[in-house]
């Protein structure tokens, strides 16, 4: 038994995100995980965001870099333009995140799309890119000559975490360094994380490096088969479209967790935060048939970092335990419908918790 406590910045969210977190909290006790946890709530609703003008965001970024740790729920990003927008990108630059992490892993008893059983990494930019870019529309509003144009930044030095994190990540799983950008055609925008890909394998001789173009990357996720794990450094939006793809071909895209980390020079995390990458499911909402995995892995991951963060084996160890609780279940047929089971979001959870306790 620990005696360290670790304090856990929570982000309420919307809709099914915060349902499943709210059940997935469930766990999150020291009588079954044998660490104790103090959870600090931030209210970051659609509709807390919209009455403080997204300060609630900032202030539970802030709480997060006081702290080290946080979880998040999935929260509404409105359409409208000039309205609150996301504040996963706000939250990204309140604690200087640069780097997110999604594991797509093989689901037990469920066939994945593709012929490929080796979990696939996607480390993404947190930061930059197309998201938080200026934007705007020149011309009279719905004309045929009205144009619309963003401008895009990304830095060398997030190129460089991205680039670095992969080859070190690879040399933990005994992976290969996978992709990139469209290096070719944006060889002065694109090209500056390729440089960073190419400065990092030099570093790493012994990590098998496969520079491939996005568009190839896709392809050769579909059609090739892959003995190894594959971890991909990505630009912000091609991490973002790639993480879903490489969830769904494992089965579901509620079936592993994300985590936005903000590191220090010798790569060491200095806050981390885990979340479910899946959104709010509206049409989901009060029925009890949403997929809780993804958040009770995301509390796993945040029970890895919490170990690292206190230095305390304990938290590990905790992590391991649930993780393996979570995927388990799924061995035996515990699943919701969209891992072709017929289970309750609570039925995962109490199984979860059933094998906590046995």
């Amino acid at each position: 038994m620990s005696n360290s406590t670790a304090k856990i910045i929570v982000c309420d969210g919307d809709q099914t995100g915060q349902e499943l977190l709210v059940e997935a909290q469930r766990v999150m006790t020291k009588e079954l995980l044998g660490v104790s946890l103090d959870f600090i709530h931030y209210d970051l609703s659609l509709e807390k965001r919209r009455a403080t003008k997204n300060e609630i965001v900032r202030e539970a970024a802030a709480a997060m870099v006081e702290t080290g740790l946080g979880l998040k729920a999935a929260t509404v990003t409105p359409p409208e333009m000039g309205g609150v927008g996301s504040p996963n990108r706000l939250l990204r630059e309140g604690i200087g995140g640069s780097v997110i992490v999604r594991t797509g892993r093989r689901i037990p008893g469920v066939a994945p799309v593709v012929a490929t059983n080796k979990p696939i990494i996607v480390i993404r930019m947190a930061v930059g890119d197309a998201y938080g870019a200026d934007e705007g529309r020149e011309g009279t509003a719905g004309a045929f000559g009205e144009v619309a144009w963003r401008t895009e930044r990304i830095e060398r030095s997030t190129c460089r975490f991205v680039s670095e994190y992969a080859f070190k990540a690879a040399t933990q799983v005994d992976g290969i360094v996978y992709g990139g950008p469209k290096w070719t055609v944006s060889p002065t925008y694109e090209g500056m994380l390729k440089e960073e890909m190419d400065a990092a394998a030099a570093r790493y001789p012994n990590v098998i490096y496969r520079p491939t173009l996005i568009d190839a990357l896709y392809a050769g996720l579909l059609t090739e088969v892959h003995d190894q794990t594959l971890v991909i450094p990505a630009l912000n939006r091609d991490g973002d479209c790639l993480s879903d793809l490489v969830l769904a071909m494992f089965g579901s895209i509620a079936g592993a967790e994300s985590v936005l980390l903000s590191l220090d020079e010798d790569l060491h995390p200095k806050v981390a935060m885990a979340e479910a990458p899946h959104g709010t499911a509206p049409s989901l909402e009060g029925k009890n048939v949403a997929n809780p995995m993804a958040m009770l892995l995301a509390e796993a991951a945040l029970l890895d970092q919490a170990s690292l963060h206190l230095n305390d084996p304990a938290f590990r160890d905790a992590a391991q335990r649930l993780r393996s609780a979570t995927l388990d279940g799924a061995a035996a047929g515990v699943r919701t419908f969209d891992l072709g089971g017929e289970s309750t979001t609570s039925d995962v959870v109490d199984d979860v918790i059933a094998r906590l306790t046995s």
